[in-house]
Protein backbone atom coordinates (compact mmCIF):
# COMPACT_ATOMS: atom_id res chain seq x y z
CA UNK A 1 0.00 0.00 0.00
CA UNK A 2 2.58 2.46 0.91
CA UNK A 3 4.84 1.92 -2.27
CA UNK A 4 1.38 2.24 -4.29
CA UNK A 5 0.80 5.40 -2.76
CA UNK A 6 3.83 6.75 -3.46
CA UNK A 7 3.77 6.27 -7.08
CA UNK A 8 0.27 8.03 -6.85
CA UNK A 9 1.91 11.18 -5.41
CA UNK A 10 4.66 11.19 -7.65
CA UNK A 11 3.08 10.96 -10.95
CA UNK A 12 0.47 13.30 -9.73
CA UNK A 13 3.30 15.60 -9.73
CA UNK A 14 3.65 15.53 -13.33
CA UNK A 15 1.91 16.26 -16.61
CA UNK A 16 2.72 14.47 -19.47
CA UNK A 17 3.26 16.60 -22.68
CA UNK A 18 4.38 16.27 -26.33
CA UNK A 19 6.81 18.24 -28.45
CA UNK A 20 4.61 21.46 -29.06
CA UNK A 21 4.65 22.16 -25.58
CA UNK A 22 7.60 24.03 -25.55
CA UNK A 23 7.91 27.14 -27.19
CA UNK A 24 10.74 28.87 -29.08
CA UNK A 25 12.42 29.81 -26.32
CA UNK A 26 12.74 26.60 -25.02
CA UNK A 27 16.12 24.84 -25.02
CA UNK A 28 16.70 21.74 -28.07
CA UNK A 29 19.88 19.73 -28.40
CA UNK A 30 19.76 17.37 -31.04
CA UNK A 31 23.24 15.79 -31.01
CA UNK A 32 24.89 16.55 -34.51
CA UNK A 33 26.33 19.92 -32.34
CA UNK A 34 29.52 18.11 -31.38
CA UNK A 35 30.92 15.15 -33.09
CA UNK A 36 30.46 11.43 -33.61
CA UNK A 37 31.90 9.38 -30.68
CA UNK A 38 32.28 12.25 -28.37
CA UNK A 39 31.68 10.78 -24.94
CA UNK A 40 29.48 12.01 -21.82
CA UNK A 41 29.29 15.20 -23.65
CA UNK A 42 28.50 18.50 -21.82
CA UNK A 43 26.95 21.26 -23.73
CA UNK A 44 26.48 25.09 -22.58
CA UNK A 45 24.42 27.42 -23.69
CA UNK A 46 26.23 28.91 -26.36
CA UNK A 47 27.18 25.27 -27.65
CA UNK A 48 22.84 24.73 -28.25
CA UNK A 49 21.56 28.35 -28.63
CA UNK A 50 20.34 28.34 -25.68
CA UNK A 51 19.17 31.70 -24.94
CA UNK A 52 19.56 33.72 -21.59
CA UNK A 53 19.00 31.78 -18.37
CA UNK A 54 19.24 28.51 -20.39
CA UNK A 55 21.49 25.65 -18.55
CA UNK A 56 24.41 23.65 -18.94
CA UNK A 57 23.53 20.38 -19.61
CA UNK A 58 25.68 17.43 -19.13
CA UNK A 59 25.21 13.42 -19.50
CA UNK A 60 26.35 9.93 -18.34
CA UNK A 61 24.97 6.76 -17.34
CA UNK A 62 23.44 6.77 -13.98
CA UNK A 63 23.34 9.29 -10.86
CA UNK A 64 25.77 9.24 -7.60
CA UNK A 65 24.11 6.35 -5.27
CA UNK A 66 22.66 4.36 -7.81
CA UNK A 67 23.46 1.42 -9.64
CA UNK A 68 22.95 -0.89 -12.62
CA UNK A 69 20.60 -3.62 -12.25
CA UNK A 70 20.73 -7.25 -12.00
CA UNK A 71 18.81 -10.48 -12.64
CA UNK A 72 16.83 -10.63 -10.10
CA UNK A 73 16.07 -6.56 -9.29
CA UNK A 74 15.54 -5.85 -12.77
CA UNK A 75 11.77 -5.81 -14.54
CA UNK A 76 11.02 -8.74 -16.01
CA UNK A 77 12.45 -8.70 -20.08
CA UNK A 78 14.65 -5.84 -18.83
CA UNK A 79 18.32 -6.38 -20.02
CA UNK A 80 20.48 -5.65 -16.80
CA UNK A 81 22.68 -3.33 -18.64
CA UNK A 82 19.61 -0.77 -19.48
CA UNK A 83 17.81 -0.83 -15.51
CA UNK A 84 19.00 1.16 -12.68
CA UNK A 85 18.64 0.47 -9.32
CA UNK A 86 18.22 2.72 -6.18
CA UNK A 87 17.71 6.75 -6.17
CA UNK A 88 20.03 9.45 -6.15
CA UNK A 89 22.26 10.75 -2.90
CA UNK A 90 23.26 13.86 -1.83
CA UNK A 91 22.77 16.77 -4.14
CA UNK A 92 22.42 15.47 -7.52
CA UNK A 93 25.27 14.57 -9.42
CA UNK A 94 26.29 12.25 -12.57
CA UNK A 95 27.87 9.31 -11.17
CA UNK A 96 31.94 8.49 -12.70
CA UNK A 97 31.31 4.89 -12.43
CA UNK A 98 28.56 4.76 -14.57
CA UNK A 99 28.68 3.44 -18.16
CA UNK A 100 29.50 6.11 -20.40
CA UNK A 101 27.04 7.49 -23.19
CA UNK A 102 28.42 8.69 -26.25
CA UNK A 103 26.90 10.03 -29.78
CA UNK A 104 26.43 7.22 -32.32
CA UNK A 105 25.04 7.06 -35.62
CA UNK A 106 21.33 5.09 -35.93
CA UNK A 107 20.37 3.67 -38.98
CA UNK A 108 16.76 3.70 -37.46
CA UNK A 109 16.43 7.51 -35.95
CA UNK A 110 15.65 9.77 -39.17
CA UNK A 111 17.45 12.39 -37.21
CA UNK A 112 21.06 10.55 -35.94
CA UNK A 113 22.83 11.08 -34.64
CA UNK A 114 21.79 10.15 -31.55
CA UNK A 115 22.79 9.87 -27.81
CA UNK A 116 23.04 5.96 -26.99
CA UNK A 117 24.15 4.49 -23.39
CA UNK A 118 26.96 1.65 -22.53
CA UNK A 119 26.32 -1.12 -24.34
CA UNK A 120 25.51 0.52 -27.64
CA UNK A 121 21.59 0.99 -27.88
CA UNK A 122 21.31 -0.78 -24.41
CA UNK A 123 22.22 1.15 -21.60
CA UNK A 124 20.71 4.15 -19.27
CA UNK A 125 21.20 7.50 -20.11
CA UNK A 126 21.02 10.03 -17.62
CA UNK A 127 20.69 14.36 -17.77
CA UNK A 128 21.54 16.90 -15.29
CA UNK A 129 20.76 20.29 -15.51
CA UNK A 130 22.53 23.39 -13.08
CA UNK A 131 19.65 24.87 -13.36
CA UNK A 132 16.16 23.45 -12.55
CA UNK A 133 13.79 22.98 -14.86
CA UNK A 134 9.84 22.92 -15.39
CA UNK A 135 9.62 20.47 -18.59
CA UNK A 136 11.94 18.14 -20.37
CA UNK A 137 11.75 15.88 -23.01
CA UNK A 138 12.89 13.64 -25.70
CA UNK A 139 12.54 11.83 -28.90
CA UNK A 140 13.06 7.69 -27.81
CA UNK A 141 13.20 4.44 -29.58
CA UNK A 142 13.45 2.97 -31.52
CA UNK A 143 10.81 1.04 -30.09
CA UNK A 144 9.80 -2.64 -30.50
CA UNK A 145 7.57 -3.21 -27.03
CA UNK A 146 4.95 -0.89 -25.29
CA UNK A 147 5.86 0.23 -21.85
CA UNK A 148 9.32 -1.03 -21.79
CA UNK A 149 11.33 2.32 -21.30
CA UNK A 150 10.45 5.21 -19.49
CA UNK A 151 11.85 9.32 -18.19
CA UNK A 152 11.93 10.06 -14.64
CA UNK A 153 12.30 13.60 -13.38
CA UNK A 154 14.58 14.12 -10.29
CA UNK A 155 14.78 16.88 -8.05
CA UNK A 156 18.23 18.31 -7.09
CA UNK A 157 18.06 16.38 -3.68
CA UNK A 158 17.63 13.45 -5.44
CA UNK A 159 13.92 12.23 -5.28
CA UNK A 160 11.52 11.40 -7.57
CA UNK A 161 9.47 13.98 -9.39
CA UNK A 162 7.39 11.74 -11.53
CA UNK A 163 7.67 9.60 -14.78
CA UNK A 164 6.36 8.66 -17.94
CA UNK A 165 6.80 5.40 -19.89
CA UNK A 166 6.60 4.73 -24.17
CA UNK A 167 3.16 4.05 -25.65
CA UNK A 168 3.90 2.95 -28.96
CA UNK A 169 6.16 1.24 -30.87
CA UNK A 170 8.66 3.04 -33.27
CA UNK A 171 10.19 6.81 -32.19
CA UNK A 172 7.95 8.40 -29.50
CA UNK A 173 8.71 11.91 -27.40
CA UNK A 174 8.77 11.35 -24.04
CA UNK A 175 8.12 14.93 -22.22
CA UNK A 176 6.65 15.96 -18.97
CA UNK A 177 6.49 19.18 -16.78
CA UNK A 178 5.58 20.07 -13.48
CA UNK A 179 1.66 19.89 -12.80
CA UNK A 180 2.11 23.58 -11.37
CA UNK A 181 5.16 24.82 -13.71
CA UNK A 182 7.39 25.37 -11.37
CA UNK A 183 11.26 25.17 -11.79
CA UNK A 184 12.01 21.66 -9.77
CA UNK A 185 13.53 19.39 -12.30
CA UNK A 186 17.22 18.72 -11.75
CA UNK A 187 17.62 16.12 -13.99
CA UNK A 188 16.31 13.09 -16.09
CA UNK A 189 17.02 9.52 -16.82
CA UNK A 190 16.07 7.58 -19.36
CA UNK A 191 15.82 3.52 -18.80
CA UNK A 192 14.10 0.00 -19.17
CA UNK A 193 11.43 -0.59 -16.94
CA UNK A 194 10.11 -3.64 -19.08
CA UNK A 195 11.38 -5.63 -22.10
CA UNK A 196 12.67 -3.67 -25.06
CA UNK A 197 14.45 -6.24 -27.92
CA UNK A 198 15.74 -3.62 -30.35
CA UNK A 199 17.49 -1.32 -27.99
CA UNK A 200 17.17 2.26 -27.23
CA UNK A 201 18.78 5.70 -27.61
CA UNK A 202 17.68 9.19 -27.57
CA UNK A 203 17.44 12.39 -29.77
CA UNK A 204 16.31 16.09 -29.82
CA UNK A 205 16.18 16.53 -26.03
CA UNK A 206 14.00 19.47 -25.32
CA UNK A 207 13.89 21.43 -21.55
CA UNK A 208 12.55 24.50 -20.59
CA UNK A 209 11.78 26.99 -17.71
CA UNK A 210 8.68 28.25 -16.45
CA UNK A 211 6.88 30.22 -19.04
CA UNK A 212 8.88 28.21 -21.84
CA UNK A 213 6.55 25.08 -21.16
CA UNK A 214 2.77 24.76 -21.59
CA UNK A 215 0.75 23.29 -18.75
CA UNK A 216 -1.67 21.35 -20.01
CA UNK A 217 -5.01 21.30 -18.10
CA UNK A 218 -6.00 18.09 -16.70
CA UNK A 219 -8.49 15.78 -18.03
CA UNK A 220 -12.05 15.71 -15.83
CA UNK A 221 -10.99 12.39 -15.18
CA UNK A 222 -6.95 12.61 -14.94
CA UNK A 223 -7.95 15.42 -12.34
CA UNK A 224 -10.51 13.26 -10.03
CA UNK A 225 -7.55 10.64 -9.87
CA UNK A 226 -5.36 12.58 -9.01
CA UNK A 227 -7.27 14.19 -6.23
CA UNK A 228 -8.01 10.93 -5.00
CA UNK A 229 -4.20 9.81 -5.06
CA UNK A 230 -3.77 13.15 -2.59
CA UNK A 231 -6.66 12.23 -0.78
CA UNK A 232 -5.09 8.63 0.31
CA UNK A 233 -1.81 10.30 0.90
CA UNK A 234 -3.32 12.50 3.41
CA UNK A 235 -5.68 9.73 5.28
CA UNK A 236 -1.98 8.04 5.38
CA UNK A 237 -0.56 10.82 6.72
CA UNK A 238 -3.39 11.39 9.70
CA UNK A 239 -3.29 7.50 10.06
CA UNK A 240 0.58 7.93 11.06
CA UNK A 241 0.27 10.94 13.23
CA UNK A 242 -2.94 9.27 15.48
CA UNK A 243 0.07 6.14 15.71
CA UNK A 244 2.30 8.27 16.85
Amino acid sequence: MTLLVSVTAAQAQVVRIDEAAFNAQAGLITFSEKALGSVNPVYTAAEYGGSVGAPTVSFGGFFTGQSLGTALTCPTGAAVTGCVNGLPTGVLSLSGLSPLTSIVSDSANPTSPVLSGTPLFNGPVSILFDRDMAGVGLDGGYFDSIGGTAITAFARDGSVIGSVSNTTTGIEFLGLVTADGSQRIAGLQYTLVGAEPAGFAIDNLRFGLAGQVVVPVPEPESYAMMVAGLGVLGMVARRRRRQG
